[in-house]
């Protein structure tokens, strides 16, 4: 069989890597992939904003199934182009990508149907934005309503920093945003709950928590994840029945209703309130790095699942996990989530000796001459996978301190609420 895997990121990598793993895969191909994926797959240099030339490789090739990994493509709408062209692809339709091409449209789906989420506001100028902070209480959560690759949201403590998330929103630091999302600040602790969906029935894929500040002890700008642990320390039986009951269900119900089925991954954030669980966002794609502390987890077969997923027979796949601790920890170029450098050498990977519980999957980086470099924001992301968390994380600090890399940094301090 021939998989073609859309993206470049670390989660693209871990999809590779944990999709190769078959003995009935021929061929993987990766649009555009990175220097990692390259050592798996065949990297194809493609714009991925040219449907057409995705859709005109995939004919040629002869490519059995696609995974589509980030979220941009899936909000332009590339499932719905090549499924045109019956072609087989994994990941939810344009409509269906509106939950989080949209972060208003998921606000007023959650309003309709009773989802439990924060109270919220919504404004489409700065003008009516300013008169609104002037009258309400501290902290909130602004968010820009368009993609912005997990940077996006704003915790404000006082009108100042309000008015410069206000400001850079609407200034376009995120792309064209038309309007903007004012939140109440829920008081809890957050949670990764992630499904997968064939169109009729889901089945849990695992959980995790991310950490999203670029500074230890959760402090600083948001990011697109500085590492995460899976499962996460809050989730039990009668907590994932809310979840699938309050949220998951009612969400797919509101999208039948305007006649979209969804199929593929679907990651719901979530704030866990004295037990209660509130939807925060929904991705519509596996997180990153949450993909990649997850499924070296995954015992089935990835590509069973997944063909499952495109035929509609998820009811008939039994989904097998290794009890164990995974966690990630995610090496950085200096400067992000702001201006970094690019086309940084990363001398002493080849002095990186992986046990058979460890994984190193890239994300922004691109092979050169026999040479790998930093071409993106977050580089390299180093699993473990132990009985407990804190030797997990020693294990990842040991491997990235071979590395030794002067470019990058990164957060010791992942999984800090499950390590004493």
């Amino acid at each position: 069989m021939k998989v073609g895997i859309i993206g470049s990121g670390g989660r693209e990598h871990a999809i590779c890597q944990s999709i190769s793993n078959s003995n009935k895969i021929d061929e993987i191909f990766c649009f555009p992939g990175n220097a990692g994926t390259e050592n798996i797959a065949k990297n194809i240099k493609i714009d991925l904003e040219n449907f057409e030339s995705i859709k005109n490789y995939i004919l040629k090739k002869k490519i059995d199934v696609t995974i589509v990994g980030p979220e941009k493509p899936l909000v332009d709408g590339l499932v719905d182009y090549l499924e045109k062209f019956q072609i087989k692809v994994f990941g939810p339709n344009k409509i269906a990508a509106k939950l989080e091409g949209s972060k208003i449209f998921t606000k007023e789906l959650c309003q309709k149907y009773n989802i439990p989420t924060a109270k919220f506001g919504i404004f489409r100028s700065k003008v009516s934005t300013y008169e609104y902070l002037k009258k309400i209480k501290f902290p909130i959560v602004i968010k820009a309503d368009n993609l912005a690759s997990g940077k996006g949201v704003y915790i404000c403590n006082n009108f100042i920093e309000a008015k410069i998330a206000t400001d850079e929103i609407f200034d376009g630091k995120f792309g064209d945003a038309k309007k903007i999302l004012i939140e109440e600040f829920l008081k809890g602790e957050e949670m990764s709950f992630f499904t997968i969906h064939d169109g009729k029935t889901f089945k849990t894929f695992n959980t995790a928590q991310d950490h999203k500040r670029v500074s230890e002890g959760d402090k600083g700008k948001n990011t697109g994840g500085m590492g995460a642990y899976s499962p996460s320390r809050l989730i039990n039986s009668k907590l994932e029945t809310k979840i699938i009951n309050k949220i998951i269900r009612p969400t797919l119900k509101g999208l039948a209703d305007i006649g979209s089925q969804y199929k593929g991954f679907l990651y719901t954030g979530l704030m866990i309130v004295k037990d209660e669980p509130f939807l925060i966002e929904y991705n519509v794609r596996m997180g990153d790095p949450e993909c990649q502390t997850i499924l070296p987890k995954l015992l089935t077969n990835f590509d069973k699942i997944i063909l499952a997923c495109c035929d509609g027979k998820l009811n008939e796949t039994d989904i097998k996990w290794s009890n164990k601790k995974s966690l990630c920890i995610v090496v950085c170029s200096e400067g992000y989530p702001e201006k970094f450098n690019k086309n940084i050498l990363i001398e002493n990977l080849n002095k990186i000796e992986l046990a058979n519980n460890e994984f190193l999957f890239h994300a922004g980086t691109e092979k050169k001459n026999k040479r790998i470099y930093a071409v993106g924001g977050r580089v390299l992301n180093f699993v473990s996978i132990s009985e407990d968390f804190s030797k997990a994380r020693n294990e990842i600090l040991k491997n990235i301190n071979k590395l030794n890399w002067s470019g990058g940094f990164y957060r010791k301090d992942i999984g800090y609420k499950v390590i004493k």
